[in-house]
């Protein structure tokens, strides 16, 4: 039997979700007018539904309203609702969420990283259960890098905000966590070996995937062998473009691989 991956080695996720952080708040405090009202590159949002997003989502870890969406029936679905109930704030109101509720969410972050209470796994909607550190930082770090570099920057013309090592890592644990759950509640169709998954750059590494989900490194053989650039995954790992169209290298069964990043959809 395959052995499972592991516990996540968490990153310093406080600290990536400060910068990501102070890279949104550089970077919304440039836009123009137009420009906040602007739609984004995410269906259905504007740029200021964007952000209102990321300030729900970041309050939804410490209000008891808000912990709700932890068990809700869908992710994706759960976001729509605080959403829509913000899309009549002015974005002075919005920006004050973001503002205030980030900065709760990170300060929350610091004090569990240094508690046993860091690796209580808890549920999140339909995607599996993560240890409490990760799921906050992860899921807050992501956001932000996510949207603000595929679905802000991109639909403004604007280049994406750089990034570094450390939150990368941060963004990649996230993913990772999520896709070996993912997996291993819908098992991929004729993924019967296992296939690597080799990031490249900044906070890249290689993972193993079988049926049963993500895997503990081995030295054992892979049917196939993914290699791609760590910085692009967020991009086609959400299925924002196709990995066909990506810097995608495949050695070794084809087939298998392609099965594989088909079903790669991080949400």
């Amino acid at each position: 039997m395959s052995k499972r991956l592991p516990p996540a080695d968490l990153p310093n996720m406080a600290a990536a979700l400060r910068a990501e952080r102070a890279e949104m708040l550089n970077f919304t405090s440039s836009l123009t007018d137009d420009e906040w009202t602007a739609p984004s590159a995410a269906a259905g949002w504007h740029v200021a539904d964007v952000v209102a997003h990321i300030g729900a989502t970041a309050g939804s870890f410490y209000t008891p309203a808000g912990m709700s969406k932890l068990f809700a029936s869908s992710l994706e679905q759960g976001a729509e609702k605080p959403v829509d109930r913000r899309r009549d704030w002015s974005r002075a109101k919005v920006m004050a969420e973001y503002q205030r509720a980030s900065r709760r969410a990170t300060t929350l972050l610091d004090v569990v990283r240094r508690t046993p209470a860091a690796r209580v796994r808890v549920p999140l909607a339909e995607i599996g259960r993560y240890p409490l550190a990760l799921m906050i930082g992860g899921a807050l770090v992501f956001d932000h890098h996510t949207h603000l570099r595929h679905d802000i920057a991109p639909a403004l013309g604007r280049p994406a905000p750089p990034t570094d090592a450390d939150r990368m890592r941060a963004v990649l644990t996230w993913m990772i966590a999520v896709l070996s759950n993912q997996v291993a509640q819908a098992p991929v169709a004729g993924l019967d070996a296992r296939v690597a998954l080799t990031l490249s750059g900044p906070g890249g590494g290689t993972w193993w995937f079988d049926e049963a989900g993500g895997l503990a490194p081995s030295d054992g053989a892979v049917a196939a062998h993914v290699t791609a650039p760590a910085l692009a995954f967020p991009d086609w790992g959400t299925q924002r473009s196709s990995w066909r169209d990506s810097d995608v290298t495949i050695t070794g069964d084809t087939e298998l691989a392609a099965r594989f990043l088909d079903a790669v959809n991080v949400i």
